[in-house]
């Protein structure tokens, strides 16, 4: 089934480029250029994935993706001229999957859409949930409980958590993570892992600076915690 992507960009001449390369990619593509009409898109045709400008008028891209983010666990890829470590991290934590900077070839921005379709399309699930300490994790649905309450996670932190807590005790390198977790060890930097595991935290944890269930094993990677 052919899938459809989201392209929201303000510049005219980048949609004109970029749209009709990915159809010949063969997605379908639908486009926007500004936040609202990118929101109000996103929630009609319901698509597997978006690529997001971050500047854009009347809504940026990091509020849009905020606002998306409290009911959808669709697809980001945030796409800016900004080349800033901290930009890139800003971005991850308000709940993009990946993060793009101008200029991008256009095969490039392809690999990187397909990257992000099979790490949502392509998990092995169970069929039983992992359940440990107050959370249960359900693979086939993609849900993650805490005391009965859903917690909602995009796809890329879902994989992320589901792969510490599938084996309590280990020590995941940012590398390891990025491809057991990611599969993404080429096209991502490592330290885009900080910035997930940060926003994970932030969801699972009781007080994320001093986390019981992802733990930092400095100089080495990370752990799920193995006496819950």
């Amino acid at each position: 089934m052919q899938q459809t992507l989201l392209l929201v960009d303000d510049e005219e001449k980048i949609l004109e480029v970029i749209a009709p390369f990915l159809r010949q990619e063969g997605y379908e593509v639908v486009t926007a250029k500004t936040g609202k009409e990118a929101l109000q898109k996103a929630k009609e045709i319901k698509p597997s994935l978006i690529v997001l400008d971050w500047m854009l008028p009347e809504m940026n891209g990091l509020d849009v993706c905020r606002e998306l983010r409290k009911h959808s666990r669709v697809g980001i890829i945030m796409v800016t001229a900004r080349s800033e470590e901290t930009d890139k991290i800003i971005g991850l934590e308000v709940g993009a999957d990946d993060y793009l900077t101008k200029p991008f070839s256009l095969r490039e921005l392809v690999a990187r859409i397909r990257s992000l379709l099979r790490r949502m399309e392509g998990n092995e699930m169970t069929m039983q949930p992992i359940n440990r300490g107050e959370l249960s994790i359900l693979e086939l649905q993609c849900r993650v409980l805490k005391r009965g309450e859903e917690l909602l996670l995009t796809r890329t932190e879902f994989k992320l958590l589901l792969t510490l807590a599938a084996k309590p005790g280990i020590v995941y390198s940012r590398l390891q993570l990025l491809q057991s977790a990611l599969e993404d060890d080429i096209l991502n930097d490592e330290r885009t892992v900080d910035a997930h595991i940060s926003k994970i935290r932030k969801k699972i944890e009781d007080d994320p600076s001093n986390p019981i269930y992802i733990q930092t094993v400095y100089g080495f990677g990370y752990r799920f915690g193995d006496r819950l």
